[in-house]
């Protein structure tokens, strides 16, 4: 099966907004762009029971869902909703140079805040590495179902973590580097973003759904030739610094540091063993009665 769309790793609907919003509007539409094929066959898989005419695309980012929503779905109009507004502008950007400014509505918001603005009655709610972001995650989805439509479909896509890009001997001088990045990231994920990799099948029912199907989407995608999944890996690896940067041990900063230094000699960019591997999941629920 194919994949759900990555909205990244520092996510779009991120509470700081002191990152830098773009290296993050970066690293968001090349993740469009290297999983775009997974990211049509997700959109193709949604078990809608009619074509949506009203969508909501919540913690839209720079629009890697709302635009494959609107390929999927000629006849809808897409509300896109984010607290960034740079990534909102970026997002109308995108609609006005494809043409379909006229199908698109942005709405900066804050989803943790008690009133929600008027999203109408969708049809279809897409939420893309969103909801672990909530800080209370069963209030929002139970938001989201008196917002729904009856009938209406709630797709929940969300990552099993960041990306891995390397093979697992490299680099040559501290093997095994990224999966102790990556060991380092979960830990500090579990302390600040709690609600990350939780079974969201449960919190579904729980707030009223029904939920209809649930799969998980592999994606191992051959890098090497692909000057796209070099940047995608050197942006990841980048923001994954900035959560791990205290818990390694200062050997593996400096291996990291030389994978990131573009104009060194290790620099990821003049590797020819990339990929992207990664996992996401997908739950598919319906506001039924």
């Amino acid at each position: 099966m194919t994949h759900a769309h990555t909205h990244t790793h520092s996510h779009p609907h991120s509470h700081s907004q002191s990152h830098d919003s773009h290296g993050e509007a970066e690293i968001l539409d090349l993740d469009a762009q290297v999983l775009a094929d997974h990211l049509t066959g997700l959109t193709g898989w949604l078990p809608v029971q009619a074509p949506p005419r009203r969508i909501v695309d919540l913690g839209c980012g720079t629009g890697t869902g709302t635009f494959a929503l609107l390929d999927r779905f000629p006849e809808a109009h897409l509300t896109a909703v984010d607290t960034s507004a740079a990534h909102l502008q970026r997002l109308r950007e995108k609609a006005c140079a494809r043409g379909a400014e006229g199908r698109v509505r942005t709405v900066q918001a804050d989803l943790d805040a008690p009133d929600w603005p008027d999203l109408g009655t969708p049809d279809l709610v897409w939420a893309s590495a969103s909801m672990h972001h909530m800080a209370d995650p069963d209030w929002a989805l139970r938001t989201v179902h008196d917002l729904l439509a009856p009938g209406g479909l709630f797709a929940v896509v969300e990552l099993s973590g960041f990306p891995r890009f390397l093979p697992a001997n490299a680099p040559e001088d501290r093997p095994g580097l990224e999966e102790r990045c990556h060991e380092a990231s979960d830990r500090f994920h579990a302390e600040h973003v709690p609600h990350r990799g939780a079974d969201w099948g449960p919190k579904l029912t729980g707030a009223g759904f029904t939920v209809e199907d649930e799969r998980i989407i592999t994606v191992d995608l051959d890098g090497s030739r692909s000057e796209a999944v070099g940047a995608y890996a050197l942006g990841s690896l980048r923001r994954l610094r900035h959560s791990v940067a205290e818990a390694l041990a200062p050997e593996d900063l400096a291996a990291l540091d030389r994978l990131l230094d573009t104009e060194g000699p290790g620099s990821i960019l003049r590797r020819d063993d990339l990929a992207v591997r990664t996992e996401r999941t997908v739950w598919a629920a319906r506001r039924t009665g």
